[in-house]
């Protein structure tokens, strides 16, 4: 369960240090700072220590940011997924598996469809009641369909995000076109916008072929790994599509493939983009994910250092 709203009027309570931050307004949350919308991806930008819905609430009202990127898992398992070890997330390969552990994979493939497939959305949407009460809109869900999934999986993924009162669903850019205008086909049915994300196969001309497959098929524009990738400044494209971008990760990565760095020691004009999107009053949202460690210091220290920049950056 999440918090009651007792427990939600607590919470800024809870956490004194942040209620002292600019970005709170009469107890609840407030990162909208000179019209652009600054948000976090949850529960990604926590680095493992906030798994679960509960937590990332905390955490978000504790940084005073209201509006999140939400990634399925922990939505998923509010409204009671079975536990299957993922799915839709970041994770990593690791190593050829056995014929056993494949043949258990399927099965808790079939199993967690199956739970989708008979989900209710009113679980979703008391979800949603539960963050907005709190001060927290949720603007994106993020859950990557695949070619092997149905029809019937995509109606799920979109219909929960209309239910979470998100505006978009979130994945990797497709290396297929086929699959990316399926997916663009299932966004129009739905009137709902898909945001390909990027890393580092990042060029000006990545999204051209999905854009011009639906028009409900966008950018999720990642400018730290597009600075890593390309060695150039994201704001042209951002200028050319700005119409198509249906939101922007934050992050501060070298040129040249390098490193993520802590905000403004990297080479990413977090500042410049954020002020383009203040100056033409771009509404996409602009969303905070750490990728950075610094040795000494934890991931709430660092995020407020990121909310800081980013109020700052927009005259907050």
């Amino acid at each position: 369960m999440l918090y009651s709203r007792r427990e939600i009027g607590k919470l800024a309570l809870a956490v004194p240090a942040a209620a002292l931050m600019p970005g709170f307004a009469q107890g609840k949350p407030d990162s909208k700072w000179g019209g652009v919308q600054v948000g976090l991806i949850a529960p990604y930008a926590f680095q493992g220590t906030a798994p679960t819905a509960d937590a990332i609430l905390s955490n978000l009202v504790a940084l005073g940011i209201s509006a999140v990127e939400l990634q399925n898992d922990p939505v998923e398992a509010y409204a009671g997924a079975p536990a299957t070890g993922g799915g839709g997330g970041r994770g990593r390969g690791r190593g050829q598996a056995t014929p056993e552990q494949q043949a258990e994979q399927r099965a808790r493939a079939e199993e967690l469809k199956a739970w989708r497939l008979s989900v209710p959305m009113d679980k979703y949407t008391a979800f949603r009641k539960q963050y907005n009460d709190a001060g927290v809109s949720i603007y994106g869900f993020k859950l990557t369909l695949t070619e092997g999934m149905s029809d019937a999986e995509y109606d799920y993924a979109f219909n929960v995000t209309k239910a979470l009162g998100a505006d978009q669903l979130t994945m990797e850019l497709p290396g297929s076109p086929t699959l990316s205008r399926r997916i663009g086909e299932s966004a129009a049915k739905h009137k709902v916008k898909v945001g390909y994300h990027q890393h580092l196969q990042a060029t000006f001309n990545l999204w051209d072929e999905a854009l011009t497959q639906s028009p409900y098929n966008g950018i999720n524009l990642d400018i730290g790994h597009y600075v890593a990738g390309t060695s150039q400044s994201p704001i042209p494209l951002i200028e050319k599509h700005h119409e198509r971008i249906t939101s922007i990760h934050l992050k501060d990565r070298k040129k040249d493939k390098g490193d993520n760095m802590p905000w403004g020691q990297g080479d990413t004009p977090i500042r410049e983009v954020l002020q383009l999107m203040k100056a033409r009053k771009y509404t996409f949202p602009a969303t905070i994910e750490l990728e950075y460690r610094v040795e000494g210091s934890d991931p709430m220290a660092e995020l407020r250092k990121c909310v800081q920049y980013c109020r700052e950056a927009l005259g907050g």
